[in-house]
């Protein structure tokens, strides 16, 4: 629910409140108003009422912001004159008095929105110093190193965040003047030493601004205000909220707030700690600490912190007030918190706390003691975990702390890591992985043929292709990590080499993938293996008790079955048959089939298929024992399985015995100019019903010999691309003919269902009709999407990209499912289809059953079942237990 900002007085002396005050136990906001104060005002202000030792302050909310776009960066009015109302509570809470000499208030200015967003907007420290202020800085604190240092880094951090001064430009002469005196940290300079810095840093930004740096206190707080408002749409801020898809947000808040110091001395220091260990989980408080200090020195790297144990040594009692805080936020919260503090001349001050960052396995960790220590409900922990972050505990990971040169960035296809040497074709890949050597198969774009090389790589690269395209959904049905669609990579494939930028790598060079982040990175890294913990079992049993969705998964092999199985699938959504044609020798019997010119050529090569087909069938069964199998019969288009390049049309002539000419007119004559659209699925059964009638044979004799031998055994036949129910009428015909042979032959009986992909439009749209057939619907989302959107699913990543950017689309629909307009054909669908058939058991199959938006989606239209690829079922289970917990919260 969205904060408002409270509106004072009444008629037309209403007046928006702009400004809420914290300080001294008591504060105008609280942690519920987020959305108003930001994440970082609203904590100082739950702290304030919780009685945490916050220094004081206001928050100016994130409604100003939205404001000041819309009235072209000018501020609303009464804006200012609540700033210095607000500013005057907090000279009189501090005791001191802003851009005064003898006794000054110094304050922060910190950005924070409703999402955390940590480092990607501005911060300014000390301000309200100007040359005569530092002078009563130092009579007040007797500390002349301390005022010059502070002085000094508030000209670096205004000049570098409001006035645009390139950091390096500060940095060069701090990093001259430790040179000429000889020191390597900045805490070893003395106070000379850093006034000379101050006057070298006025004039570096005098030279660049060109004007003196300001003397007003006001004005440097208006301008530096300007400058946090400003960085909500600086590039970081903006692709940090594209990659993390936060939406939605009115802006930034600015917090001002009274400045604490923790380089005033061997008896300050600042720090940042972390309620338990965010990499692990443990509950152990976890941080580190710096002497003497401001908090970029933490965060800059310039000195080595030391770990928090240290600070129980060095300042004992503070540790202990630091522990008692941790506690009493963790228990406040119920969650781990990210905590910064600072210590001022022995005494502690908390600056700002908020949900930490974690690693998957550290989430899955907290979630699930946090249930045991009896701070959270299981559903309360079930939310706690984002779905797609279980992709690192069931992919390999590249170890972070390795240097990685970035090579190029395309689409994040199928997740994990991968490095070995480049190859371009799938038989290199094959010859080489079996030789022992791990490769990366790179290829303009895949296709069925390369199912070997895929299969023996680690990972695979295209130039082409989206995240449904052939690369990307057979590299998440292997486990396979994969980058597709690098649009900058220029392949030469008689060369063997690739190009991207002014880098040219060759075939048998090393390069690793990051399929989690669509990164390509040059040379070998060193991965570390996935790990399962028993938290996470304990985790997917609790959604496994809370989901109303079953989960299958897409699997076309034994092996496929077992992975998913293992990961808890409770069936097969999708078993796609054309990849098993691509196996050793078979394929030169498909081929035959193909060049057949009459039926009797092509039942003769089909029946060399059904033993291997069978025995395929029977493998699945077998590994989903007791569970539904949903086989889809033939779906690509002929030609796909036929070379296309001439010299491998020639070896297939030759291996074949026929002529070389007959193949390239048989290739020819298949050429479609949209494939997708093409002679495939249903219409290759109508037009041949041989291809059917043995795929159907082989099933359901698959299916009664496991069952002979003690296999709960659940066919489920899929005809695919229906758009007219006579299309399916025919083929369903045909298949229960067959079945009935079968169990004639057989002397038994079994239970199977025909059912149908709902991928045309026209299908949803005549669902009821459709219906009167089939027994059940899987609506195949990748080509629902693709026909539903007139999307080419293999181009359109060239511009999907700018339409998510410019707010066309919220994701890329081939990701996550369109809602609005492909869920408006699914709902009319399954309303359509049940209204003929009640109990019709509905499931989707497209890559979109294991996004978890889509799930939710899938969870609030009533389908039975969702169908993802097997290293996505354990998201799909989480992310329906999730569907159902939103959906009570409703």
């Amino acid at each position: 629910m969205k904060s408002m900002a409270v509106k004072k007085g009444s008629g037309k002396n209403k007046r928006t409140k702009y400004v809420y005050f914290f300080g001294h136990g008591k504060a105008e906001g609280n942690a519920a108003m987020k959305n108003l104060l930001g994440g970082k005002g609203a904590n100082l202000a739950e702290m304030t009422n919780l009685g945490i030792p916050v220094p004081p302050g206001f928050t100016i909310t994130t409604e100003t912001c939205d404001s000041f776009y819309k009235s072209g960066k000018k501020w609303p009015d009464g804006l200012e004159a609540q700033i210095k109302d607000n500013l005057a509570k907090l000279e009189q809470a501090m005791g001191a008095q802003f851009g005064s000499r003898d006794n000054p208030l110094l304050v922060s200015v910190r950005s924070g929105a409703a999402a955390s967003m940590p480092g990607m907007m501005d911060t300014v420290l000390n301000l309200g110093l100007t040359s005569e202020v530092v002078q009563g800085l130092i009579i007040k604190t007797e500390n002349e190193r301390f005022a010059w240092d502070a002085y000094r880094r508030f000209i670096q951090m205004f000049g570098d965040v409001v006035m645009g001064v390139e950091r390096d430009h500060f940095e060069q002469i701090l990093d001259k003047k430790k040179e000429q005196v000889g020191v390597k940290y900045d805490s070893e300079l003395c106070a000379n030493d850093l006034k000379d810095v101050v006057r070298q840093y006025k004039k570096v930004y005098q030279d660049v601004t060109g004007e003196e740096f300001p003397q007003d206190p006001y004005q440097q707080l208006t301008k530096t205000i300007n400058a946090v408002f400003g960085s909500w749409n600086n590039p970081r801020a903006i692709r940090y909220r594209q990659l993390n898809e936060i939406r939605g947000l009115l802006g930034t808040a600015v917090n001002v707030q009274a400045m604490v110091f923790g380089n005033m001395g061997d008896s300050s220091g600042t720090g940042v700690c972390f309620t338990r260990n965010p990499s692990t989980g443990e509950n152990k408080f976890y941080g580190e600490f710096l002497v003497n200090a401001q908090g970029e020195d933490v965060v800059a790297g310039i000195r080595t912190p030391q770990p928090l144990d240290g600070m129980a040594k060095q300042w004992p009692d503070i540790y202990k007030q630091l522990c008692a805080i941790r506690t009493k936020l963790e228990k406040h919260y119920r969650d781990m918190q990210d905590i910064e503090f600072t210590i001022q001349e022995g005494k502690l001050f908390i600056l700002q706390t908020r949900n930490g960052k974690r690693t998957a396995q550290a989430a899955v960790r907290i979630a699930v003691e946090l249930v045991k220590e009896g701070f959270l409900k299981q559903g309360e922990a079930l939310l706690r975990i984002d779905p797609k972050q279980l992709d690192q505990l069931l992919h390999p990971t590249f170890d972070p702390k390795q240097p990685k040169t970035v090579l190029s960035k395309g689409l994040p296809a199928s997740p994990g890591a991968a490095t070995g040497k480049v190859v371009f074709n799938a038989e290199d890949a094959e010859a080489w992985a079996a030789k022992g050597e791990p490769v990366i198969l790179v290829r303009i774009e895949t296709s069925p043929e390369d199912i070997g090389g895929m299969n023996a790589a680690k990972g695979i690269l295209t130039a082409r292709g989206g995240m449904t395209s052939h690369a990307a959904v057979v590299a998440r049905g292997m486990g396979k990590c994969c980058v597709a669609g690098v649009s900058n990579l220029q392949i030469d494939y008689a060369s063997k080499e690739f190009r991207t930028g002014d880098v040219t790598v060759k075939q048998g060079d090393f390069i690793s993938l990051d399929g989690s982040l669509g990164q390509v990175y040059q040379g070998k890294l060193n991965t570390m293996d996935a790990e399962l913990s028993g938290d996470f079992g304990k985790l997917m049993k609790w959604a496994d008790q809370t989901r109303k969705l079953k989960v299958r998964t897409n699997g076309d092999t034994p092996v496929d079955a077992q992975v998913a199985r293992k990961f808890g699938a409770e069936g097969i959504g999708l078993c796609r048959t054309e990849h098993m044609f691509f196996e050793g020798d078979r394929i030169i019997a498909v081929r035959e089939m193909i060049l057949s010119d009459n039926k009797e050529g092509r039942e003769k090569a089909l029946a060399k298929l059904l033993p291997m087909q069978r025995g395929d069938f029977e493998g699945i069964f077998k590994a989903m024992d007791g569970l539904p199998v949903t086989i889809r019969l033939l779906d690509p288009p002929l030609h796909e399985f036929l070379p296309q390049e001439e010299a491998n049309q020639r070896e297939m002539a030759q291996v074949m015995n026929v002529p070389f000419e007959k193949i390239r007119q048989k290739v020819e004559s298949l050429h479609e100019f949209n494939p997708m659209l093409g002679h495939r699925g249903c219409r290759l059964g109508v037009s041949y019903p041989e291809i059917s009638q043995m795929q159907a044979r082989a099933i359901i004799e698959a299916a009664c010999n496991v069952k002979k031998r003690g296999v709960k055994v659940f066919p489920e036949i899929m005809i695919p691309l229906v758009g007219m129910k006579k299309e399916l009428d025919i083929l369903a015909e045909q298949i229960v003919q067959v079945a009935n042979q079968v169990f004639e032959e057989k002397k038994m009986k079994l239970p199977y269902m025909i059912g149908t992909m709902i991928e045309v439009p026209r299908a949803a749209l005549t669902a009821d009709r459709i219906a009167e057939t089939a027994q059940f619907f899987s609506f195949g989302t990748n080509d629902l999407t693709q026909m539903g959107l007139g999307f080419s699913r293999d181009d359109s990543g060239s511009f999907l990209g700018t339409y998510v950017e410019q707010g066309i689309f919220e994701k890329d629909p081939f990701q996550s499912l369109d809602q609005e307009g492909v869920g408006a054909l699914i709902r009319l669908g399954i309303q359509k289809g049940r209204s003929t058939r009640p109990d019709l058991k509905v499931g989707i199959c497209g890559e979109h059953g294991g996004d978890p938006a889509s799930i939710e989606f899938c969870h609030r239209v009533g389908m039975n079942y969702v169908s993802c690829s097997p290293y996505r079922v354990p998201i799909a289970r989480l992310a329906a237990a999730q569907a159902v917990l939103k959906e009570k919260k409703k």
